[in-house]
């Protein structure tokens, strides 16, 4: 099983408190990658940004890196 594999396996289970899974999808500026880069169907996209809107008003995740 590849690491992408992995990874939308557990995009269906995805959480707002797993930080270190979320700063996989985000740049080091803190922004988040087109849907592009990891393969990411719409949904997909729409429930990881809602969970890291989430991670980042529960400062879990910055909204920016300086």
């Amino acid at each position: 099983m590849t690491l992408e594999t992995k990874q939308l396996k557990k995009l269906a289970l995805i959480d707002y408190k797993d930080a270190y899974f979320l700063r996989k999808f985000m740049n080091s500026q803190g922004k988040m990658y087109p849907p592009k880069k990891h393969g990411l169907s719409a949904k997909q996209q729409r429930r990881l940004a809602q969970a890291v809107k989430r991670a980042r008003f529960m400062a879990l995740v910055p909204y920016v890196v300086k």
